[in-house]
């Protein structure tokens, strides 16, 4: 590239070593080109200024002792942070270029347009501090970054913009809090060509999940326009993930989460005076996805791609130009939060005693607090903010740091996990919910609320102060024991929270919670929707299933991706999946259920577990719980998901459901499908024998098993002291089942809460010869000493 290599430097000559001469962003663009590109990861031309190009427009406009003068003046505090900024911008912005330095950005704007084939080509021009990006110091958002810019002139005065924007009153102040001196610390502009996604979107992506630190997932947002309303935090964006492990196979859709934002507005061109103007988006682009699958996959591979070049977690921009088609990445630089925590130490947080939801919206950290709200919805009433509250606004961007750092916790309107908000609350180690949508409408200043981030990917807002405790699980020196420890997990939005726990894999994961709570709709309203009498379900179930031409779709669609997040939190271990087992009375309140559903006096032992897959009231629906399990094991690849079916009474029952799930395409042994039957039923531990002939393994059921030993109804409060899963009845049926299992070759485990409550009932367990234990997360520490004992007596 033409001009002084002193002064301007093109990205295909800079490389990660360059830091110095252009900062963290650039030069990161700078090895992506020179390194990545052979690897298939696009990213535009451009070229970089050096910080010797930054230094000699200081030195020619003797900038040095005026800026260090108005910082003295600071900070003996003879000037307010407000004024002594305004001072010193002006003194960049009334600079004149040195000769030379103009004359190379102008020669390299030329030949950047050449090579592009457009003149006056727009360009996009971005500040990159040369301490910025660093794995444990991020600038992003302290410097402006100006798009569309067109033409010599243009480019010139957005530079000079670019150097005044390196003393911002949040450039000044997150200096002096980081120890950097104003005087070392150069600017670097990126001047890089602008794929035209103000014609289509554009967006940011991880290569770790942001909040858990899950390291085998790609975050990725998306949102129409250009990309700065995701960052700003203006727009709440589509949010999808994809699993790390299973791409690159052809055969396979590894996408475990399509989430469709709002997207109320888009970022595009402009004219001349105002190159970039946000405008509403149509109902058309609101309720369309910005991405599809392949480019979802196309954009995921190449985060694996980068982030196996730099070696660490990755935070990445990237775009798609509406006009060509064609996707890029824009930037890349390290992962600065989740890279830095302890994987053997984590602290998990439990809210009960909650008042009434006010609001909810996209949790960022794993925390929760109780305090007062203050709403400020104008940054120029920041001054009002009272230290220690919790702070509600609509959006939040750099001008916000300040206060947010005094703050207990941050609620938003607008803003996915990747938008400022998102990002400054996990540096700051903040809990916040972001994306509500209407935080600022329905709460207000001086309210007491509980935010809470503990559970799941979900937020919320609680009226009044909820109870909150918190345990520090440490993983460090736990024993190792022969007996598999496995975990029960039901919400897939809190599945990644505990990757960390070295489970063996997942004992037990129950349909109904994710059928309660992803999808709300009775499977047979879906089949039978046409013919639905009751129009409040069916107006309910239109909402719900928009995008969906065929209503059962929905079904199958958030089924197999609710299983999918949990599967994955756990692959390649096992993760045990509960065909559905709701009681009667339990269908009937889904959307649509009472329609489908018989009235029973005693649902706990009626019309449930197995005897309706086969039934024609219910056949259908569990055709759809079939093709869900199908999908998640065949097309998006977690064949690590084994089937388990509840409440099977006689061993014909068994055959009669192993048959539908064939004829629905799931059939044991086929594709390594593993198919378990719970025991929870007097007839499965007498007739243990023949049941192994038909199945891979048992999960006993301790609860129901109890119940029906005993003659107890687990929910009578009459006969509380009457249930007792240590009764030496109900521990001869556990030993008895054991002991025919083990000499039968099939697999035996349990998932229940007593060996966590109770050590001697683990002890009991494993001199049982259990092979496995299934208990809730954070017993799981507990539980392994307990197996320790049994192992050792």
């Amino acid at each position: 590239m033409g001009g002084d290599n002193d002064l301007v430097r093109d990205f295909e000559h800079l490389s990660r070593r360059d830091g110095a001469i252009v900062g963290g962003k650039n030069s990161s663009l700078g090895e992506m080109v020179c390194t990545l590109a052979s690897k298939g990861v696009p990213v535009p031309p451009g070229f970089a200024t050096t910080s010797h190009a930054y230094w000699d427009y200081v030195d020619t406009n003797n900038l040095r002792k005026k800026v260090a003068e108005n910082i003295d003046d600071w900070q003996a505090g003879r000037a307010t942070l407000a004024e002594t900024g305004e001072t010193i911008r002006k003194l960049f912005l009334r600079g004149t270029w040195p000769a030379a330095t103009a004359t190379a950005i102008k020669t390299a704007y030329r030949e950047l347009c050449n090579k592009v084939g457009i003149k006056n080509l727009g360009v996009a021009v971005r500040s990159s501090a040369t301490a910025e990006d660093l794995p444990d110091a991020s600038f992003a958002g302290q410097q402006e970054s100006y798009l569309n810019i067109c033409g010599e002139d243009a480019l010139l005065d957005a530079c000079r913009r670019c150097y005044a924007s390196l003393f911002t009153d949040r450039a000044i102040s997150y200096r002096q809090a980081r120890g950097f001196d104003h005087l070392k610390v150069a600017l670097s502009i990126g001047i890089q060509r602008m794929a035209r996604s103000d014609s289509w979107g554009s967006g940011v992506m991880f290569s770790i999940d942001t909040e858990s630190g899950f390291d085998k997932v790609v975050l990725i947002n998306a949102a129409w326009g250009l990309g700065e309303n995701i960052v700003q935090g203006t727009v709440n964006p589509d949010e999808y993930q994809v699993f790390k492990p299973l791409l690159g196979r052809p055969d396979l859709v590894p996408i475990i989460e399509k989430k469709r934002g709002e997207k109320a507005i888009k970022m595009i061109y402009g004219g001349h005076q105002n190159p970039t103007r946000n405008v509403p988006t149509s109902k058309a682009e609101r309720a369309a996805l910005v991405l599809n699958d392949n480019e979802i996959l196309q954009l995921a591979s190449w985060a694996c791609i980068i982030e196996k070049h730099y070696g660490c977690a990755m935070d990445m921009e990237w775009a798609k130009d509406g006009i060509t088609g064609e996707l890029f990445i824009v930037q890349a630089r390290p992962e600065t939060v989740q890279s830095r925590m302890d994987n053997a130490v984590f602290k998990n947080y439990k809210v009960s005693k909650k008042g009434r939801t006010l609001a909810t919206g996209l949790s960022i950290g794993d925390a929760a607090v109780s305090g007062h709200l203050c709403l400020i919805e104008d940054a120029r009433d920041i001054d009002k903010f009272i230290d220690g509250s919790i702070l509600v606004t609509q959006a939040t961007d750099p001008d916000w740091v300040p206060i947010m750092k005094r703050a207990a916790a941050i609620i938003t309107d607008h803003g996915g996990r990747t938008s400022h908000a998102a990002i400054v609350s996990r540096e700051l180690g903040l809990p916040a919910v972001v994306g509500t949508s209407n935080a600022t409408y329905i709460l207000h200043s001086g309210q007491e609320v509980t935010v809470s981030c503990a559970e799941g990917t979900t937020g919320f807002v609680y009226e009044g102060d909820a109870e909150i405790t918190t345990e520090t699980i440490d993983l460090t020196g736990l024993p190792k024991v022969k007996t598999n420890v496995m975990i029960n997990l039901a919400n897939p939005a809190a599945a990644y929270r505990w990757w960390r726990l070295p489970a063996d894999g997942i004992g037990l994961a129950r349909m109904e919670f994710v059928v309660t709570n992803a999808i709300q709709v009775h499977p047979m309203a879906l089949v039978h929707y046409d013919s639905l009498k009751d129009e409040k379900a069916k107006e309910e179930i239109a909402r719900l299933t928009v995008g969906y031409k065929h209503k059962p779709d929905y079904f199958v669609d958030k089924l197999a991706h609710g299983f999918a997040a949990l599967c994955a939190a756990v692959y390649p271990k096992p993760a045990i999946i509960r065909m559905s087992d709701f009681k009667t009375n339990e269908y009937a309140n889904l959307i649509g259920g009472a329609a489908f559903e018989p009235k029973e006096e005693n649902p706990m032992i009626g019309f449930r577990g197995a005897s309706r897959y086969y039934s024609p009231r219910y056949k259908e629906g569990f055709s759809l719980e079939c093709r869900a399990i199908k999908r998640l094991r065949e097309q998006m690849g977690f064949t690590n998901a084994i089937v388990m079916i509840p409440f099977c009474r006689t061993v014909h029952e068994a055959k009669k459901v192993l048959d539908v799930m064939a004829e629905n395409g799931l059939e044991r042994g086929v594709n390594g499908l593993q198919v378990y039957v719970m025991c929870e039923i007097p007839s499965n531990v007498i007739l243990a024998s023949q049941f192994t002939d038909h199945f891979d393994g048992f999960s006993i059921g301790s609860n129901d098993l109890t119940q029906l030993t005993l003659g107890v109804d687990r929910d009578s409060g009459e006969l509380a002291d009457l249930f007792d899963e240590q009764n030496e009845a109900v521990k001869w049926m556990i030993a008895q089942v054991i002991s025919v299992a083990n000499k039968k070759g099939c697999k035996i485990g349990i998932c229940g809460q007593a060996p966590s409550d109770h050590p001697e009932f683990a002890k009991f367990l494993v001199e049982a010869g259990i092979n496995s234990i299934s208990v809730s997360p954070d017993s799981f520490v507990a539980v392994k000493r307990n197996v320790v004992l049994g192992e050792r007596a």
